[in-house]
């Protein structure tokens, strides 16, 4: 990988600013180096969440929707979500569909009239509904705002897609990569001498999209119990996304990041904050921004003192770049693993999805669960008074059309 272009010239203005940005952080309390005491969640097997009572009906699609839903679901809303007739087309066997846990499922059809309808009815029991459909194909089939706030004028309308309501490129077809790339996100990762690397979709459809949509619709569902009335919730990726970027874009305007990669504090441009191979093949996270923190993580690396003392010096940063690299080589990631145990180095593993259900950490707080067979997250955040759980599995299509009928006092939809 190649250097970033900083460390082969002298010092610019807005490099000066970098250096000088670093020297006040160590000043400032910081985000990554502090650890708060957090309760453990109170044990319940089934808890109802702090979102219990809440109705939601979820109109299928795929990505940031359903995820949404799920974490309404997970905090305790009663989500209902309302499957067409031949599933997503996506191919996924329903029982491993993760995102579709906590939810109950009813199968429609939103092209047949009575199947409109059907949503309608579920429409005035709800608080909240979400659909993920382009701009105008909720109206066309006639469970649009209009049609669902006649119904019922308190609900909360939540419309998720990726480049918004309205606008040039709202009715063209997209996907994360596509959303993040104009926003200039996509544009923060990846080496300087190669292309953006693809983060997922986790930072388009999850970070900037089903985050901004759960955060809206309950903010709007705060003014319907205040006020009376609904509300529509434009929830756009590139609108989320773009606002994610909000520290970067302050940074740059005070002179503190520039627009090239690894060319800056958190993009891998500094040497103690960055990803490094050890002797076996993985990679260890680090990041010893702090003075006090890079001090232990250099003193544990096994640096000289002349080494270290290059991180005051960003012209030689290439320096201590090759001999933080030099370093980790000689071990492999479980040996460093423990040699940064119990330390502040700020330095951690890189791990798989499937090894990281067994960090100490992660175990011993019960990041991951079990339910049904399949290791998955467990719902976050954690909550003191109304703790969450994985209460259902995965909804399989249609599975529920009795218990909802019955639930939410629809007995058209056991007949349909």
């Amino acid at each position: 990988m190649g250097e970033p272009q900083l460390t082969r010239v002298n010092l610019t203005g807005g490099e000066r600013a970098l250096s000088q940005g670093l020297r006040k952080l160590e000043h400032v309390p910081s985000i990554l180096g502090v650890t708060s005491a957090v309760s453990k969640q109170a044990a319940s097997p089934r808890g109802a969440g702090p979102l219990s009572g809440v109705r939601v009906v979820e109109l299928a699609g795929i990505g940031p929707g359903p995820f949404a839903a799920m974490l309404l679901g997970d905090l305790g809303a009663d989500v209902v979500r309302v499957d067409r007739p031949g599933g997503p087309g996506l191919g996924v066997d329903p029982a491993f569909d993760l995102t579709n846990r906590n939810k109950r499922s009813v199968v429609l059809d939103l092209k047949d009239a009575a199947g409109a309808a059907l949503v309608l009815d579920l429409a005035e029991r709800a608080d909240i509904l979400i659909e993920g459909y382009r701009p105008g194909v909720a109206e066309r089939l006639g469970v649009g705002p209009d049609a669902c706030l006649a119904r019922n004028p308190r609900l909360v309308y939540g419309r998720m897609t990726g480049w918004g309501q309205d606008g040039p490129l709202a009715a063209t077809a997209g996907h994360d990569i596509g959303y993040i790339a104009v926003t200039g996100a996509l544009g923060l990762t990846g080496p300087a001498d190669g292309p953006p690397a693809a983060p997922a979709n986790l930072l388009g459809d999850y970070a900037g999209g089903s985050l901004y949509l759960v955060t809206g619709v309950l903010a709007a569902l705060h003014h319907a119990r205040a006020h009376g009335r609904g509300q529509v919730v434009d929830a756009a990726i590139v609108d989320g996304t773009a606002h994610l970027t909000t520290m970067i874009h302050a940074m740059r305007a005070a002179g503190a990041w520039q627009d090239r990669r690894e060319a800056n504090l958190l993009d891998g441009g500094a040497p103690f904050y960055g990803v490094y191979a050890t002797s076996d093949g993985g990679h260890m996270a680090v990041g010893a921004l702090e003075q006090r923190f890079y001090d232990t993580f250099a003193a544990a690396l096994g640096l000289t003192g002349q080494e270290a003392a290059l991180r005051d010096d960003p012209a030689r940063w290439p320096e201590l770049r090759a001999a933080v690299a030099a370093r980790f080589r000689t071990r492999t990631r479980e040996e460093w693993t423990g040699v940064f145990a119990g330390t502040d180095a700020c330095v951690a593993p890189v791990l798989g999805l499937g090894e990281a259900p067994a960090h100490p950490h992660l175990a011993d707080r019960g990041t991951f669960t079990e339910d049904a067979g399949i290791v998955q997250p467990a719902p976050a955040p954690r909550f003191s008074a109304t703790p969450t759980a994985v209460r259902r599995p995965p909804a399989r299509p249609g599975a529920h059309i009795a218990d909802v009928a019955a639930d939410w006092d629809v007995p058209a939809l056991a007949t349909d």
